[in-house]
């Protein structure tokens, strides 16, 4: 058994009698899905009781990996990624060879 896995001394489990988080209901407002390369990348901004999220997923031969936004700062993340954009327009690409 590893550390975190013992029993609390407490008698405190964090997610209920058996251990596992109560589902949480999630609507989904809306979903799309970009191919770059070999990588499959699927946006879907959605709701719960706590709010509106973007999720982001990264999806690479089956490996996925996963980016929760929370709607309060979606106007910061275009304008950081806005900011990208124009930097990666404005500098030249560097010679891939060595």
């Amino acid at each position: 058994m590893i550390s975190n896995e013992r029993p609390s001394p407490y008698g405190y489990r964090p997610h209920g009698p058996s251990g596992s988080k109560p589902p949480v209901v999630e609507e989904t407002i809306k979903s799309d899905k970009i191919q770059i390369e070999r990588k499959t990348f699927v946006f879907t901004l959605k709701e719960n009781p706590r709010g509106r999220f973007l999720r982001i997923t990264e999806d690479v031969n089956g490996r996925r990996d996963t980016i929760i936004i929370p709607s309060t700062g979606l106007e910061d993340f275009k304008r950081l990624l806005d900011d990208m954009l124009k930097v990666s327009g404005e500098t030249p690409a560097k010679d891939p060879s060595p």
